[in-house]
């Protein structure tokens, strides 16, 4: 095997110039993925709040519900 070739690959010479824009634009692509990731999670976050009120107004008008039923039954 010749010093040229490594692992099946050609050698090539990369450019400090060119590595950092690689390095840049893979930067970017990473940003733009943990964004969407954290758009996801807020919109299912959304989601589960407003789930959790539902239950919560369930609990409390069944709590009430509970509470006038003697009083309702009372009543002529």
């Amino acid at each position: 095997m010749s010093e040229d070739t490594r692992y099946g690959f050609e050698a090539f010479d990369c450019a400090p110039a060119l590595r950092l824009e690689a390095h840049e634009r893979v930067a970017k692509l990473q940003h733009e993925a943990l964004v969407q990731r954290l758009d996801k999670i807020e919109a299912a976050l959304e989601r589960l709040e407003k789930r959790l009120w539902l239950a919560v107004y369930g609990v409390v008008g069944a709590i009430l519900a509970q509470a006038f039923q003697p009083l309702i039954t009372a009543m002529p």
